[in-house]
């Protein structure tokens, strides 16, 4: 004698079918509950996609610096200006006065709060 659902007679045809209601049930399983779940791959793909961004970065930044290193290597005069632009330095009878843009201004805070 076979246990029948109460409500069977209201669900179509096709949601009684043992096999469908497997595979549904096991869909289910793959999407949520699995190891490879799809929430857990959405966020692997957005780290992923972010650790992308930063490698771009970061190459372009090794070329420029790679290349601001040749160039203090090959020129004297090219290795002063750079003391004196990024390190203040100066000679000994000189005055030197730092005039700070509204954007430098943003860009040293920006670095000082990382």
């Amino acid at each position: 004698m076979a246990i029948r659902f109460k409500y069977a007679d209201k669900f179509p045809p096709w949601l009684r079918n043992k096999y469908i209601i497997t595979i549904i049930i096991f869909v289910l399983w793959l999407l949520l509950f699995d190891a490879n779940n799809l929430l857990d791959r959405w966020r692997d793909m957005r780290i992923f996609r972010t650790l992308e961004k930063d490698r771009e970065y970061y190459n372009k930044r090794v070329e420029e610096d790679r290349r601001k290193l040749e160039e203090l290597r090959t020129s004297d005069e090219n290795l002063e200006k750079f003391a004196r632009e990024q390190y203040r330095m100066k000679k000994p009878d000189e005055d030197v006065y730092i005039i700070i843009t509204p954007e430098e201004e943003r860009r040293i805070k920006r670095q000082r709060n990382r």
